[in-house]
């Protein structure tokens, strides 16, 4: 039986492949940032504030966890399939999440369409790095940048819009932040049955249901060990104190749940990992991390997506908490953020496709970084937008540098048989990152900002001895921490003094995020840069691996 013969795509048709391919990366990256701001209406409506930190989590649970199973999958099934799968699971979970009745509903609903974008979010970078050769990848994968770029942007600000337009056509208006989706997720369908046409590969395989299961398991003990349970905070009187009866032991990092749910997680990858070893086609080939460049772009994820994402999710609220800023303005003003990384994506995956180097720009793009957070740090009640977009601008250009190069590195230095795992892993460490650095960052935010506010209103209270029994004052500093409106009604010196707080909290959640970008710096000098492979080599090695698949 002979191996299905691997055909070369125009530049016209890799771009008509790629308008679907961008289209699902579109809705799994939008969705990751719509939510937040409609939250709020969200658990209004269904009165679940108790439970609204599990309409992020559930998604970001079934997400991150099913990213590298993806990648196994589609080497064994084909690309189009598995990849078409992803987006009708996408569309179900939105479908369903706009019309859930309840909390429970929405949770559920939320982790169905999480296990869709684990791999819209995965296959989009395999599938492109199956049609198109190192060398030339460049030139399109700057594209992806700017649907980053867009949806950092766009989502902040459909979601604010959704969610201040009470209804729309009938429906309650935070709904549409998942109905929007069916029309984008119907366009990449019938563009990629149309266009994406991967010759499959029959290949003899046993999936290793085993480290399926110990790897789902234990990615989702982890991430709820470090986005659930860890940053979980005792409730604070007005003043910050803890509230009377509540034992402080039973929050945080050193909480029973949280020890607990971690102990789970280091023993189920602990298990993953020794199973990895004896299986016969392993989920995720421990081989694989023997490779140089395999290794140490998985770091470079990880530094990323930590570093980064955790760092920037503060910047809105920044701008809504210092500068008073509504939800769709602060969407706005991450425009500049958005133009560093779409000019970035672009213009350096040109040069690597017009040079064939690669290894200078996750350099460049991780000094940009370290720059952009470092001076965030620097940031004041009465910081100007244009001081702030430089920083922001300087931020996303070096994202813009580097995301899209470390992806293109790797897939130049793994074999044509093992790019899908290779890149789904990639993915998996970068998502892990960002999970990661936003709970760790978190919690440096809200402790601080609980020291900060002490000393704050505890100094006003000592200055002002009568304040203490003004009740009303009471109420509105017991709301802040639930809703920063609140701050307008202090009296102005408190007002002064609170704003201070959460400005300080920013600089040290700037200062930390920092050095991890700078490690980051350090760790992509000792990248290796191979020659990247041309169309002819890249043509030839994908023949080459179908002959294997079929022998």
């Amino acid at each position: 039986m002979s191996a299905p013969k691997a055909t070369q795509l125009t530049h016209k048709e890799i771009m008509v492949v790629l308008s679907g391919l961008m289209t699902g990366m579109l809705l799994a990256a939008l969705d990751q940032t719509i939510v937040s701001t409609a939250l709020k209406r969200i658990v209004e409506d269904f009165n679940g504030l108790s439970h609204y930190t599990w309409v992020v989590t559930a998604y970001l649970l079934t997400s991150t966890a099913s990213t590298p199973l993806y990648g196994k999958i589609s080497d064994l099934y084909g690309r189009r399939p598995v990849f078409q799968f992803a987006i009708i699971t996408f569309l179900i979970g939105s479908f369903a999440a706009g019309a859930a009745t309840s909390m429970t509903q929405l949770i559920a609903f939320r982790a169905i369409q999480g296990l869709g974008a684990g791999g819209l979010m995965a296959l989009t970078f395999v599938i492109i790095g199956d049609i198109v050769s190192p060398r030339e990848r460049g030139r399109y994968q700057g594209y992806f940048g700017a649907v980053w770029g867009l949806s950092s942007v766009a989502g902040p600000l459909l979601g604010g819009f959704f969610s201040d337009h009470t209804h729309l056509l009938g429906v309650a208006g935070w709904r549409w932040i998942f109905y929007i989706n069916l029309p984008f997720g119907i366009a990449a369908l019938v563009i990629t049955s149309a266009s994406l046409h991967i010759p499959k590969v029959v290949r003899q395989h046993k999936i290793d249901y085993l480290g399926a299961g110990l790897l789902v398991t234990g990615v989702s003990a982890l991430l709820m060990t470090i986005s659930v349970y860890g940053p979980e905070r005792a409730p604070r009187d007005a003043m910050g104190n803890i509230k009377a009866g509540v034992n402080a032991s039973d929050y945080g990092w050193t909480s029973p749940h949280t020890l607990m749910w971690g102990a789970a997680a280091i023993i189920l990858i602990a298990l993953f990992l020794i199973q990895e070893t004896r299986a016969t086609e392993p989920i995720l080939p421990l081989t694989l991390f023997k490779n140089h460049t395999v290794s140490l772009t998985s770091v470079l994820a990880f530094v990323i997506g930590a570093g980064m994402f955790g760092a920037i999710v503060m910047l809105p609220l920044y701008l809504q908490v210092v500068k008073g800023n509504s939800a769709t303005i602060a969407g706005l003003k991450l425009i500049p953020f958005m133009l560093g990384i779409v000019s970035m994506s672009i213009f350096s995956g040109k040069m690597i496709s017009k040079h064939g180097h690669y290894k200078r720009y996750p350099i460049i793009g991780l000094t940009l970084m370290s720059g952009g957070i470092f001076a965030l740090s620097t940031l004041t009640e009465t910081t100007p937008f244009w001081q702030l977009s430089i920083y922001a601008i300087a931020i996303g250009a070096g994202l813009g540098f580097s995301m899209q190069t470390i992806v293109i590195a790797l897939q130049n230095a793994v074999e044509f048989k093992d790019m899908g795992v290779a890149t789904s892993a990639n993915t998996f460490f970068r998502s892990i990152g960002g999970t990661i650095g936003i709970a760790i960052f978190g919690t440096i935010y809200a402790n601080r900002l609980g020291h900060y506010m002490q000393n704050t209103i505890g100094s006003y209270f000592t200055n002002n001895p009568s304040a203490a029994l003004d009740k009303k004052l009471a109420f509105n500093l017991g709301q802040i921490q639930n809703n920063t409106s609140a701050i307008t009604k202090l009296p102005a010196e408190l007002q002064t003094g609170v704003l201070h707080s959460f400005v300080q909290s920013f600089h040290i959640v700037f200062l930390s995020a920092a050095p991890i970008t700078v490690i980051g710096l350090f760790i992509a000098m000792f990248l290796r840069e191979a020659p990247l492979r041309t169309g002819a080599e890249h043509h030839a090695a994908k023949e080459e691996a179908a002959g294997e698949a079929i022998a």
